[in-house]
């Protein structure tokens, strides 16, 4: 392709380029979903004392967190596994407390979990604004995160229904996700919460006292 040539192509693709890399993904601030990173959107942190409510707040405002499964990749055959999920407990401002994520049998976690279904997973507001803002470091206790323990199951029909509008809500991409690799939902059922959000260790939650929160 002769110079001129070369240098008209390019001067017609760099709009598209420039506009395929700056737009919004889907999912988290991106297409048909609200952005919780808004300081105007991101509900304010409950007050620390009350534990239950600051975790069930982590839970509802995390889009994605690290969920440990015990490996049965023959390299780490027993070993701790984690991997990122994207996950939701609700619509924005209507959180359940349950964590619901779309799974494949062909995820390595998935495997793990058929042959264990014993998993911990964590949620920080790391990944929100809120602890930018206020110049915590993703480890310190200030930046709040949860650890919950439980078990992964697949929902029931009576859950479903709910379960795949929390996702598809908060991660609308995920509607668009082939087929053919046999798309789940599934849940965490929690035995055993524990919130760190501030200095002297971490906080334990029960199950009951979680799930007995309420939001205005």
């Amino acid at each position: 392709m002769a110079g001129p040539a070369r240098a008209l192509l390019a001067a017609l693709l760099a709009p598209v380029l420039v506009a395929l890399l700056v737009a919004p993904a889907w999912g988290r601030g991106g297409k048909g979903h609200g952005d919780w990173d808004t300081g105007a959107l991101l509900p304010p942190l409950p007050p620390r004392e009350d534990a239950a409510r600051v975790a069930r707040f982590v839970t509802h405002v995390c889009d994605w967190g690290a969920l440990a499964t015990i490996s049965t990749q023959e390299a780490v055959l027993g070993q701790p596994f984690a991997d990122v999920l994207s996950l939701s407990d609700g619509p924005p401002g209507a959180g359940s407390g349950v964590p619901y994520f779309y799974l494949s049998p062909l995820q390595q976690s998935v495997g793990n979990l058929q042959a264990n279904p014993g998993a911990t997973l964590t949620m920080s507001l790391a990944q929100t604004d809120f602890c930018r803002k206020h110049g915590f470091d993703p480890q310190s206790p200030l930046c709040a995160h949860i650890i919950l323990a439980g078990t992964v199951t697949k929902v029931n029909e009576t859950e479903g229904d709910f379960a795949k509008q929390s996702l598809f809500t908060r991660h609308p991409e995920m509607k668009t996700w082939p087929s053919s690799h046999n798309w789940f939902v599934a849940k965490l059922n929690i035995t055993n919460i524990w919130l760190l959000d501030y200095f002297g260790g971490p906080k334990i939650v029960t199950p009951e006292e979680y799930y007995n929160v309420t939001f205005q």
